[in-house]
């Protein structure tokens, strides 16, 4: 196992956080060059004593190599010291003298990892709160490691559940207590350092946390409520999630900003200053020893976590539990959170991929696509007619939510689209038509659906090549209007600064006085919605052959393919 180094040399926090100028740290402490060197090369992040009687059982069982853990939940790892792992991972532990931290292996990889992650096993069969159970003496000492006490004569089953409602009580003001030490360590002290960090800084590095920090405490206070101290398994807590889970829904915000925030947090640790104000606020607040990533990365960890623990509570619940209804509830809202969540962290990477699309689409007009649509739901090849010509043209059709775009293929270069239109999706309603002649533009249609304004003054025809195409638009349409209306009920919606940052980024990658032309990423983006079995090797040139329509070979396109090397 890894051995821990020696602690850190000692800082005066307050002259640092203090301090306009970090010259004078040298002459405490050591050089400041030998200081930074020490902060970024020491991997001793955990350094809090356990202990108790079940501290000492675990490490006895340890000695005899008898004892594993299985996962309750998953740990993401920001730290090449930590072992990372998912739900059900079965973990050998091999140091658990920390109460906070242990060291553990799965598989090849070993590690520190979070004690309340997992649940100890004496083997794989035999649960280690049981095994702590029939230890001698069952003192107050022997608790459960799930973290309630062993009432006396208490079923096995309502035993398990007191522990979980323990265990969730427990973790929530642990939870509490590290928020209100980011938002009073860390934000406070940085707000007053406006020499180091502009307030755009701060939000990106710590996104809405002092948002989550005060639904937080709502919530427990909710939670303290319904909790009965005296008879943990009588707690009803289910209903607590019910009454709040539309509030969860502000974690989407922090989720998708904690990728940008390890970003600029990256750049400012690798100036020596940023190392020691940071390193001094957590000093000043006593917090543990982490460093600030992985201070952040906790509220990503507890939305996840909150299924796992519901599902561990139903588990341990009895149907006939006035609590039991409630629970399976609460479990079933929390799952909806977090697909909301990992739903708007999949539209949100989706802007820059339509950005990207928009910015290769030729003689584009209008409002950028970004100002009304967020994402791509369809699209394919229809022949559009209106009126009053009543003429067919083939036009490349894509359905975003709001609006739906219609471009037309370059005669030689196929992979060059030409704008030339976009309907209101929200002032059209879809008609399917039945095969044979249509009065409105008196021609013979099939596979046919029509785009009406309310009015009747716009009216377009669309014809599919085959009736399953004409039933995937149909589809595709009616899915639209769904997501549409679940985007106002849920509040979706991306910010400006999210659009221009993204148009921003597209227009780098298409500099002026260049062809421009639908990109290899733009069709892998497309073509897993109609091909999701489509080999990723695949050439340019044969996967945009498969996004479009056959074609009889010509000697007259032989010729003019030939002609094309010295087409400027």
């Amino acid at each position: 196992m890894k051995t821990k180094p020696k602690p850190c040399p000692a800082l005066n926090p307050k002259a640092i956080i203090q301090s306009k100028h970090s010259s004078g740290l040298a002459d405490e402490v050591g050089s400041e060059d030998d200081l930074y060197n020490e902060f970024r090369s020491s991997s001793n992040r955990f350094r809090h004593p356990g202990g108790g009687g079940e501290q000492l059982a675990i490490n006895e069982l340890i000695s005899d190599g008898s004892v594993c853990a299985e996962a309750l939940w998953d740990h993401v790892t920001m730290d090449d010291q930590e072992l990372g792992f998912k739900a059900g991972d079965v973990i050998e532990v091999v140091d658990a003298t920390n109460k906070e931290w242990w060291w553990g292996r799965v598989l090849d990889s070993e590690g520190w990892f979070p004690a309340s992650f997992v649940r100890l096993r004496v083997n794989q069969d035999e649960p280690m709160e049981e095994y702590l159970a029939h230890l001698d003496g069952a003192s107050e000492g022997g608790r459960a490691s799930m973290g309630g006490p062993l009432g006396p004569g208490l079923p096995c089953k309502e035993q398990m559940r007191a522990n979980v409602i323990n265990e969730i009580m427990n973790t929530e003001r642990d939870y509490i207590k590290h928020l209100k030490d980011i938002c009073e360590g860390y934000i406070k002290q940085c707000r007053k350092r406006t020499d180091m960090f502009t307030e755009e800084q701060l939000r990106t590095i710590f996104g809405n946390i002092d948002e989550l920090y005060r639904f937080q405490k709502k919530f427990l206070k909710a939670l303290e409520k319904k909790f009965n101290k005296d008879h943990p398994h009588l707690s009803e807590i289910g209903s607590c999630f019910l009454e709040h889970q539309t509030n969860f829904q502000i974690y989407s915000e922090y989720c998708n900003n904690h990728p940008n925030a390890c970003v600029q947090l990256s750049k400012l640790m690798k100036i020596k200053k940023y190392v020691f104000f940071f390193e001094a606020c957590r000093l000043l607040q006593k917090m543990i020893d982490i460093s600030l990533d992985g201070f952040l990365l906790t509220p990503v960890q507890k939305i996840c976590k909150y299924p796992l623990q519901l599902a561990e509570l139903l588990k341990y619940t009895n149907p006939q539990h006035r609590d039991y209804k409630d629970v399976e509830a609460a479990l079933n809202a929390m799952k909806n959170v977090a697909r909301l969540i990992n739903e708007r962290k999949r539209r949100l990477e989706n802007i820059d991929k339509i950005a990207q699309w928009q910015s290769s689409i030729e003689d584009w007009e209008g409002e950028d696509i970004l100002s009304r649509s967020s994402d791509l739901i369809f699209s394919g090849d229809l022949t559009k007619i209106s009126q009053p010509q009543a003429k067919g043209q083939q036009r490349m059709f894509f359905l975003f939510d709001h609006q739906l775009v219609f471009c037309k293929k370059d005669l030689l270069r196929r992979d060059i689209l030409y704008y030339k239109g976009r309907l209101d999706m929200d002032q059209m309603q879809v008609v399917d038509v039945e095969d044979g002649k249509d009065k409105d533009f008196n021609v013979s249609v099939k596979n046919a659906l029509k785009l009406c304004s309310p009015g009747g003054e716009e009216v377009h025809l669309l014809c599919a090549k085959k009736p399953e195409q004409k039933q995937r638009w149909l589809r595709a349409f009616a899915d639209e209007r769904e997501q549409v209306q679940h985007d106002l009920e849920t509040g979706f919606m991306i910010t400006e600064v999210q659009k221009k940052q993204a148009m921003l980024n597209a227009s780098k990658s298409h500099p002026t006085g260049k062809p421009k032309a639908v990109t290899r990423p733009y069709y892998d983006f497309l073509l897993r919605q109609k091909h999701p079995t489509l080999p990723t090797s695949l050439p340019q040139q044969q996967v945009i052959m498969l996004a479009e329509p056959k074609r009889k070979t010509s000697n007259f396109w032989h010729n003019i393919g030939r002609l094309t090397p010295f087409k400027k």
